[in-house]
């Protein structure tokens, strides 16, 4: 009888701690799902904070950049405007240059019209006591002129630098050999002659066949039959046509006018 009771017992005391073992197994377990439950949801937290971080440190270097970009434009602008300000200042010296030539404009026209009336009267004069080459071409010149002067569309500088311009003409003549064919009337005859220009000191004409050869007389204003000169003549119109090198010629000159 007590053996009975005491393996009963045995056998309670036996289910009672597996029942234990079995509530702790089961509540060890849950404490374990909960501690990973919490060390992901911990894990979620610590990366949502990593990306969060991130992006203001993403947002830190955008706005830095931001930054360093807009201070490097103030900086080109500082340069633009100062560059701006020192052209803007030479611009309003010239318009205050422009505008005091505007008020002398008045002044000038009527000062440098006059002038270029002499300058013109001036040339005319000279072509008339100069040695008569070339008389159609500069006639005309100053003819072309005194009409340009009249004009109201032609401007006063170009007016000016026509003037100039047959004055430069005329001058270089004086510096320049030169050979044209020209009719001239000799003893009551008209014929074309080979004619050569040396400077503006000699004018001389020789025939074709260059048994007619003379040379214009300054101070008679004439025409005159001069055959002394004549292989020199012949010797300058090649050297002007370039058919020959330079070289020296001997032809007769009017004597200098005493001073």
């Amino acid at each position: 009888m007590n053996r009975c009771i005491s393996s009963s017992r045995r056998i309670t005391a036996a289910f009672f701690a597996t029942t234990v073992i079995a509530l702790s197994g089961s509540v060890f377990a849950q404490t374990v799902d909960q501690i990973l439950q919490a060390d992901q949801r911990r894990l979620n937290l610590a990366q949502q904070s990593q990306e969060r971080i991130n992006k203001i440190v993403e947002g830190t270097r955008s706005l830095e950049d931001q930054y360093r970009a807009i201070n490097k434009e103030i900086d080109g602008l500082k340069v633009y405007n100062r560059l701006m300000r020192a052209q803007v200042e030479g611009q309003s010296a010239v318009l205050e240059d422009i505008g005091l030539s505007m008020d002398q404009v008045d002044v000038i026209n009527r000062q440098i019209f006059p002038l270029m009336e002499r300058m013109i009267d001036g040339i005319d004069q000279s072509v008339k006591l100069d040695i008569p080459f070339l008389m159609d071409e500069r006639n005309e010149r100053i003819a072309a002129l005194k009409e340009i002067m009249e004009r109201s569309d032609v401007s006063v500088a170009e007016k000016f630098r026509k003037v100039m311009e047959a004055y430069q003409i005329e001058n270089d003549y004086g510096t320049t050999i030169e050979n044209y064919t020209q009719s001239l009337t000799i003893d009551g005859s008209t014929r074309s002659f080979n004619m050569l220009r040396i400077g503006r000191i000699g004018l001389y004409f020789q025939s074709d066949d260059t048994k007619i050869t003379g040379r214009w007389d300054n101070e008679a204003r004439n025409w005159v039959i001069d055959d002394s000169a004549r292989n020199e003549v012949r010797k300058g119109l090649r050297v002007a046509r370039q058919l020959i090198a330079p070289e020296l010629i001997i032809v007769p000159v009017p004597a200098a006018e005493a001073t």
